[in-house]
């Protein structure tokens, strides 16, 4: 019997593909959490070094906030001249770091094979810095999530990895970044698997989580490993907090798709302007110094407006002042295509708003500032769980969490029927390039041949004719091939249309048959237990159309699969999601037992 191919690669039947390249992952992760450790503390010393230089007119790496600053009209000019350099680094070094930070690294993963130049690496971070120390009202979490995930690529390019395994060493080196800031390893896990893996594997989750525990513990050596925002909130008691975290969210979903839609049609009026795109990151820096001179807490990242809202006492005249300036400078800052992250903003707009939403509910203000934050991010950026979990350890109020679920819940659900795209992926899909957050298994890789394939297929008999088999393609052939069985039913080989027109011109062959013709034993077979996956493959791999199902243990045909039948399978499982009907037959009265009335008596 001609031994046959089994498949087109070795596989076994498990919960997970883990192998132990996944082991070898995560060592190199212990090297790229330090690393996204090391980036994520170089960027804070360069965006501290930035602020004194623009600001104070010095050199240091001190503390320095904006507010401090009096400079008068002058700082109206400040964060022009910051624009003016990032727009040159844009123009004469890459353009790939204007932008969020968040999308560049997603597009980075679904379309860049997960390769970030070294020029991308350096002039990211330093852009950044130059545009928040400047005045940008922007956060460092995008920045440094580019930066962390730049340093695990680069390193990760100096191997013989798969594109698959890039991403794992990119994402593991962002995560280590987030981390190494805020002190949240969970929600940056999280922030991984929702917005960055577009997977669920362990080959990916256990480098991730050891980056990020590696960057935690370097986090703790050289910062204070309290909670960034460590408040003292107590959660107000009783069911009542839950359907009021609902409404705030209600409101949060459609603040966050407002925002976004704000957002980029800013960006669309930029794109009118008769002037080079190097110079819009200057003109939007102008409202963002008028704004600025208005309200100077809105320049900056903006953390200590946020630990006021946690923890403060403002006036409400105060807040709607700094979340109305703040919103403003930094949309159209944003839609100008300087450098900067989105994720501050966004805490400080939901907190603010959430605050305000604090005096018409009884509890603290500052509990539903917390609830608001979470609820925002988790819309805006459509990551749910990563919102709540990050609001939580960034304040260490774990007690606040179902709050928060219902918050957060309610703004992803009202936001993603509002809006088709996240503030993050509008981005990518306007460079056109679509892609989707929802994750679902592929239903050939849960299917096996055997529950697909076509039983009792047509096949030859080994004792046919080459002659009548050209007869029998010429007239009764319904098919392209057909496998050709021994006996017993063994595999023999599998002949095809194009073997039938070859034979036709060789007539020394007419009286031979098909078993002693058949001597080439390089067409794939695959078992019943194989998975449609591995089916597809093969298919695609080798060509032949029609892979023939056999016993594994007697090499008896037992199936046939083709394309048709896998992309059957896969309609089948899509239409569970649109096909509806009732499992439940309804109950029908007997009308000629009923009494008069119309209404049936119960026994």
């Amino acid at each position: 019997m001609p031994n046959f191919q089994s498949s087109a690669a070795p596989f076994r039947l498990a919960d997970h593909s883990a192998d132990r390249r996944m082991v070898m992952l995560a060592v190199m992760a212990l090297v790229v959490g330090s690393g996204g450790a090391a980036g994520a503390w170089l960027l804070l010393g360069m965006i501290s070094f930035c602020t004194n230089l623009f600001w104070f007119g010095r050199l240091g790496f001190g503390d320095a906030p904006i507010t401090d600053a009096h400079l008068g009209l002058w700082s109206v000019l400040v964060p022009v001249a910051g624009a003016l350099l990032i727009g040159l680094m844009a123009k004469y070094g890459s353009e790939k770091i204007r932008g969020h930070g968040i999308p560049e690294a997603i597009e980075t993963i679904l379309y860049g094979e997960s390769r970030l130049s070294p020029k991308v690496a350096v002039l990211k971070p330093l852009s950044s810095a130059i545009s928040i120390g400047s005045g940008g009202p922007f956060g460092a979490e995008g920045p440094i999530i580019m930066t962390g995930g730049a340093v695990g690529s680069l390193f990760a390019q100096c191997f013989h990895l798969s594109a698959a395994e890039r991403k794992t060493l990119l994402v593991a080196g962002a995560s280590a970044g987030m981390t190494a800031v805020f002190g949240t390893p969970l929600a940056a896990i999280l922030l991984a698997v929702e917005l960055l893996l577009f997977e669920w594997k362990p080959r990916s989750l256990v480098p991730v989580i050891v980056a990020s525990l590696v960057s935690l513990a370097w986090r703790s050596a050289w910062h204070d490993a309290s909670p960034m925002f460590a408040t003292m909130l107590v959660a107000p008691p009783g069911l009542w907090p839950l359907a009021a975290g609902a409404v705030l969210g209600l409101a949060q979903g459609t603040l966050a798709a407002g925002l976004s839609t704000a957002l980029y049609r800013i960006e669309d009026a930029f794109h009118h302007l008769p002037v080079h795109w190097m110079w819009w990151p200057a003109v939007g820096a102008i409202a963002v110094g008028a704004g600025g001179y208005l309200d100077p807490r809105v320049l900056g990242a903006g953390y200590a407006n946020i630990g006021m809202l946690l923890s403060g006492h403002p006036a409400v005249a105060s807040v709607l002042l700094l979340v109305t300036v703040k919103a403003a400078v930094w949309l159209i800052s944003l839609g100008s295509g300087t450098s900067g992250g989105v994720l501050a903003p966004l805490l400080m707009i939901g907190g603010a708003t959430g605050w305000l939403f604090g005096h018409v509910v009884p509890g603290e203000e500052q509990f539903w500032a917390l609830i608001g934050m979470a609820g925002i991010m988790s819309c805006a950026m459509r990551a749910p769980l990563t919102g709540i979990v990050f609001a939580a350890e960034i304040t260490g109020r774990y007690d606040a969490l179902p709050v928060m679920v219902a918050c957060s819940g309610a703004a992803f659900a009202l936001n993603v029927l509002l809006t088709r795209r996240s503030i993050l992926t509008e981005k990518i899909a306007r460079r056109g390039q679509h892609l989707s957050q929802e994750f679902a298994v592929d239903p050939l890789d849960v299917l096996q041949a055997g529950a697909v394939m076509t039983k009792n297929p047509d096949t030859l008999p080994g004792s046919m004719s080459v002659a009548e088999a050209v007869t029998f393609f010429s007239t009764l052939a319904r098919h392209r091939s057909y496998p050709v069985v021994g006996p017993g039913g063994h595999l023999l080989g599998v002949v095809s249309r194009s073997d039938a027109l070859a034979w036709r011109q060789n007539s020394a062959l007419s009286a031979a048959t098909l078993a002693d013709t058949l001597s080439d034993s390089s067409h794939p077979v695959v078992h019943p237990d194989t998975p449609c996956s591995l089916v597809a493959d093969t298919i695609v791999q080798t060509g032949f159309g029609r892979i023939p199902v056999i016993a594994r243990s007697t090499g008896i045909v037992v199936g046939l699969i083709s394309r048709q039948d896998l992309l059957t399978a896969r309609l089948a499982h899509r239409r569970q999601e649109t096909d509806r009907h009732r499992s439940v037959p309804k109950i029908r009265r007997d009308r000629s037992d009923a009494p008069r009335g119309g209404r049936t008596r119960l026994p």
